[in-house]
């Protein structure tokens, strides 16, 4: 296990409606040192969002009661401004077009372990990151 990055404490909360996604980026995440909470919906996360802060979110665009762009929003609508990374497993340009439009990055699964721990330190720090799609 690495050494848990600076700020560790602050969770990065994940939001997939794919139960192993969910495990997987929840296994990776931990094992780089980080608090983990996951959400099998958007409604789920809204439900329970914490008093403290969060550090990032990483959002499945593609999920069955709320899209990722409408968990974001939501989540501005509560003053809530913490990084978002969008992922998804459909590579379709349109929904390309309305994360950037919506001011997101976003990274198609399947995800480069490398490409998202990237990520994550990147939006975590206050920066941007690029993916390439």
């Amino acid at each position: 296990m690495s050494t848990p990055p600076p700020g560790a404490p602050l969770p990065v909360m994940i939001v997939d409606d794919d139960p192993g996604a969910l495990s997987s980026l929840r296994f990776l995440l931990e094992s780089e040192g980080y608090e983990v909470r996951a959400f099998a919906s958007g409604p789920e996360l809204l439900a329970s969002l914490p008093a403290g802060e969060v550090t990032c979110l990483i959002i499945d665009f593609k999920m069955p009661e709320m899209d990722g762009l409408a968990v974001f929003r939501c989540l501005r609508d509560r003053q809530m401004d913490a990084p978002v990374i969008v992922v998804t497993g459909h590579p379709d340009p349109g929904i390309a077009d309305r994360v950037t439009a919506a001011g997101l990055r976003l990274i198609e699964k399947p995800l480069s372990q490398d490409m998202l721990l990237n990520a994550v330190r990147a939006v975590r720090a206050g920066g941007t990151f690029e993916a390439d799609r």
